[in-house]
């Protein structure tokens, strides 16, 4: 049984979030899965399975923590659909069925995938109490993402704020499901990004998530609004670093990115 190593959203070996993909006939029991997403233990492992023909999905797709089955996960989905392509596995647009519903990745001629996710629905929240002390610094302004996304996000007052973030992860933990958003404004649009993230889930066993696909689905209507545009271009800033574009449609998002495969290998134990 094969298994790939991508580099998601990133151009680069070593950059961007590596995912571990496999590619199977049918979905073992979880704990296998759980198993081999531990042994792989980067932030997520997804495991996908082709599906009858003329349904309204052609895989079937999931993503697993080194600790836990997530509902929705960007850079995983990316790296599936860049080992389907890469591998001839599959030809052209493909339909992942997920705990999400049917999300859609669009290859692109310059190598690029673009990922059709649902839109997180932000809800103003006060800022809790004891959140600045873990984050270590000062929120302006608070969120609520929703069941499907899972995180607070949390705005700062400036982009080297975020660079120099350095929280509590276990302190982090009480604040939501997943973990937490943390945005600016950049300081200079013309280094080609619009806003800068760092995402923190210490509730699935990810202390610093290095670019974060689903927490754009929050991050893009989040600044459309405040930017006027609906086409924008996120930096995240963990020290992999990884660049997301997005384009809001209203209750979908387009996600677009590239990947890289760094490793391929035989799963010899299963």
């Amino acid at each position: 049984m094969r298994i790939h190593i991508v580099d998601a959203f990133t151009d680069r070996p070593f950059a961007g979030n590596p995912a571990g993909v496999l590619l199977l006939d049918a979905f073992p029991d979880d704990g296998r899965l759980q198993n081999v997403a531990l042994e792989v233990n980067h932030a997520e492992t997804a495991f996908a399975h082709p599906l009858p023909a003329g349904g309204e999905a052609d895989w079937a797709l999931r993503w697993f923590t080194p600790v836990a089955e997530v509902a929705l996960c960007g850079h995983a989905t990316l790296a599936a659909a860049h080992v389907l392509r890469t591998t001839g596995a599959h030809h052209g647009p493909v339909r992942f069925a997920t705990r999400s519903g049917v999300l859609v990745a669009t290859p692109a001629e310059d190598g690029s995938i673009t990922l059709d996710f649902p839109t997180a629905r932000l809800t103003g929240a006060e800022i809790p109490a004891g959140v600045a002390e873990a984050l270590g610094a000062e929120p302006l302004a608070c969120f609520d993402t929703g069941p499907q996304v899972g995180d607070l996000l949390i705005e700062v007052a400036d982009e080297k704020t975020v660079h120099a973030l350095r929280p509590h992860h276990k302190a982090l933990a009480a604040y939501s499901s997943r973990g937490v958003i943390v945005t600016a404004r950049a300081e200079n649009p013309d280094l080609g990004y619009d806003f800068v993230s760092r995402c923190f889930f210490p509730n699935v066993g990810i202390d610093e998530d290095p670019v974060t696909g689903s927490a754009h689905t929050a991050l893009a209507p989040f600044w459309s609004e405040r930017l006027g545009r609906p086409h924008l271009t996120g930096l995240q800033a963990s020290p992999r670093s990884g660049r997301v574009r997005t384009e809001l449609r209203g209750e979908r998002t387009l996600l677009t990115g590239r990947a890289v495969t760094v490793i391929e290998g035989e799963l010899l134990a299963w």
